[in-house]
């Protein structure tokens, strides 16, 4: 009667090689470099396409600069089919880590450009 069906056995969790780890571990710091360059970049195209004279509050040219950040999020999968990443394996939870890397690099790099030398 404690015996357990075969089926249930198989679904137990496999105990991963300390290879698989290191290479999910790369993979975790490949994906994470390239939201942190996506922010930047996206950041960078901020600035140098909204003029900083323009930059008061949340205007139009606010949401221009926000969705040049969001482009840069989605730019991702296809960076990650590119690199051969296995994107299709990622969480809602990995989805939101990348795209708030993204947004705080963006964030960052948008405004230490619009900040004016005293």
């Amino acid at each position: 009667m404690s015996a357990k069906p075969a089926e249930e056995q198989d679904e137990a969790p496999r105990k991963r090689t300390p290879e698989e780890k290191k290479k999910e571990h790369i993979g975790r710091i490949q994906r994470t470099l390239v939201a942190c360059f996506l922010g930047i970049i996206t950041g960078a195209i901020s600035y140098l396409v909204v003029p900083p004279g323009h930059v008061q509050g949340f205007q139009s040219y606010t949401m221009l600069a926000l969705m040049i950040m969001l482009a840069g999020v989605v730019v991702q999968r296809h960076i990650f089919v590119l690199m051969r990443m296995t994107s299709f394996r990622m969480g809602a939870k990995d989805w939101l880590y990348q795209g708030f890397m993204t947004f705080a690099l963006w964030f960052i790099t948008w405004t230490l450009l619009l900040t004016r030398p005293l």
